[in-house]
């Protein structure tokens, strides 16, 4: 039976991505896995593990893919991390933002653009990591980076929160067009949940959470 392939992850709310790959790391036996793109421990969704030396040198393909997210985003509040495990401060508006100034926002940020990666990020420079400068309390230049969102539409939407489909770019941060978002209407914007729902045309109705492939997890591995 083939120990190399590709497992589609349901990752919750809570652990890191790293955590993920740790777990599958003690379930397989096999320490060679890696995963195509973090997401963040607040975040859920999609993870795409490659499992074992021959799948993991394909792991490019699904790394530089584009991505599906679902974002719940939170206006009226801004945090440093620009998302909600950050210090978060109010910004109250004089009145709710109209359903129809945040419709033509979102229209807006379609397209290609060019977007600064935030502080709390492990984007390098210098060397350094950004979070950890960011740690220091230090704030450094950084040079943006080319991206595209190809679809950005909105879901529902009852002050304060609203809840938005992203089909965007490998690199684009959500977090980064949160606050962007709320920048733009005004008001503030903060990410307060989000989940990959696909990446490169594999859906997260697909994907397992680790406990329910830890008994047979060779059944789920699938060549890309």
């Amino acid at each position: 039976m083939t120990t190399s392939g590709f497992l589609l992850i349901d990752k919750p709310s809570g652990p890191t991505s790293h955590d993920i790959i740790d777990q599958l790391r003690r379930i397989t036996g096999i320490r060679k896995i890696g995963h195509a793109g973090t997401l963040d421990p607040f975040a859920s969704g999609l993870l795409i593990a490659a499992v074992g030396r021959e799948a993991t040198r394909e792991i490019d393909r699904f790394v530089k893919a584009d991505k599906k997210y679902t974002a719940m985003i939170r206006l009226g509040e801004e945090s440093d991390t620009y998302d909600r495990t950050g210090q978060v401060k109010k910004i109250e508006p004089a009145v709710p933002v109209d359903p129809s100034a945040v419709e033509a926002v979102l229209k807006r940020f379609v397209g290609a653009q060019e977007q600064t990666p935030p502080m709390y990020s492990a984007k390098k420079v210098g060397g350094k990591k950004l979070y950890e400068l960011a740690r220091r309390g230090l704030v450094v230049e950084r040079k943006p980076s080319a991206i595209e969102i190809y679809d950005l539409r909105l879901i529902h939407y009852a002050w304060p929160d609203l809840i938005v489909s992203v089909h965007c770019s490998s690199g684009t941060y959500i977090r980064v067009l949160a606050h962007d978002l709320g920048r733009s209407l005004g008001c503030g914007a903060c990410l307060y949940e989000l989940e990959r729902t696909a990446i490169n045309g594999y859906n997260i109705n697909k994907a397992k959470t680790v406990a329910e492939i830890a008994n047979d997890w060779q059944q789920f591995l699938f060549a890309a």
